[in-house]
């Protein structure tokens, strides 16, 4: 009983350390920043959702569990929530789901054991796979926009004062 309890609390413990983070990376710096790291249709979801549901957003947000707890939290960090409240709202509403992930993980076994432990590193591979992918192709995307750009023009001949020699843009040197 006591792993299990210890796999209960170290799961709330990570939750809300990223949760956290999440809230105050949005409180901090801003929408702007938030739509970067989130998708623009993800977040305005995740607005109409919040004005569906006002203050208890958060907690119900937790308990679904297909609803993404770090666009959840950006935008809780968006808005007027005192961090307390939000804090409360996600520790209650993560609580049932770490209780049955953590049933269900202790009754696992042997190969059943070793097949999920292996199925979610390939899961976690596959995403850091797609993260980098990403943050490559904007990356790229970025330095093409630079190449892209006009080229700068020159400055066109001026006069010096009091003479009728043209000088370049370097001055005459």
């Amino acid at each position: 009983m006591a792993s299990k309890r210890n796999a209960w609390v170290s799961r709330i413990a990570i939750a809300v350390v990223v949760v956290a983070v999440c809230f105050w990376i949005a409180r901090s710096l801003g929408r702007e920043a938030v739509e970067k790291l989130c998708s623009k249709t993800g977040l305005a979801t995740i607005e109409r959702f919040f004005e569906r549901h006002g203050d208890q957003s958060v907690l119900i947000a937790r308990l679904l569990p297909f609803v993404s707890f770090d666009f959840v939290s950006y935008f809780a960090g968006l808005t007027s929530m005192p961090f307390r409240g939000f804090m409360v709202a996600t520790g209650i509403g993560q609580l049932p789901a770490t209780i049955v992930y953590s049933y269900v993980g202790g009754m696992l076994t042997g190969g059943t054991k070793m097949l999920v432990t292996a199925l979610l590193i390939l899961f976690a591979l596959a995403a850091l796979a797609v993260l980098a992918r990403q943050l490559y192709r904007e990356h790229a995307s970025r330095g093409k926009e630079g190449a892209d750009a006009a080229p700068v023009l020159r400055q066109p001949c001026r006069q010096r004062s009091g003479g009728s020699r043209a000088v370049g843009p370097d001055g005459g040197r």
